[in-house]
């Protein structure tokens, strides 16, 4: 919260009446991305935070997986090795959209997509502002004259507080996915 993007977006859902105060925000934040939900046999085994930001293997096959710094350092580290890329987004410039194939520590993803050049914190605040917005739909988006898309989905097989859904997942949409 004390980067400007956070401060922006939560001005901007305050002033829309989304969020009475910055802690209501601040909370709701903390349950809806690092609340512990079951994605397997295991309870309390995955969160929205770590299947987008840090990946998830599910049935050997690559899931999540939507950040560009966990790819840099897992290739750093030998772990991921890509097979295809595609620079997909508006810009002449970073950030872009990286649309991919990839082998992460020996499990395949078939098509992932994920901003390159931006920070964690904008990423974060663009998913949450969709999710919040436009949970489990296409968020249309203009960014520098740019249009772009961002799609989430909510988990629905448990909730927290009054019945809010957890993040699933979320990710910028390729034209190529």
């Amino acid at each position: 919260m004390k980067t400007a993007v956070m401060k922006e977006l939560y001005g901007f859902l305050h002033h829309q009446n989304r969020y009475s105060s910055e802690q209501e925000f601040v909370n709701d934040l903390k349950n809806m991305w690092f609340g512990l939900y079951s994605r397997g046999n295991e309870e309390g085994d995955s969160s929205g935070f770590e299947h987008v930001f840090s990946g998830e293997v599910k049935k050997g096959k690559v899931t999540g997986f939507h950040n560009w710094i966990r790819f840099y350092m897992q290739e750093k580290e030998g772990l991921v090795d890509y097979y295809s890329h595609n620079y997909d987004g508006p810009w002449e410039s970073y950030p872009d959209v990286l649309a991919m194939q990839f082998n992460w520590d020996g499990y395949y993803k078939e098509v992932g997509s994920a901003f390159i050049g931006s920070s964690p914190e904008f990423e974060f605040a663009l998913y949450s502002l969709c999710f919040i917005a436009r949970p489990g739909k296409t968020c249309q988006l203009s960014l520098g004259g740019h249009t772009l898309a961002i799609q989430t989905y909510a988990w629905n097989k448990s909730t927290y507080g009054n019945g809010k859904k957890y993040i699933a997942t979320a990710y910028v949409v390729s034209s190529t996915r």
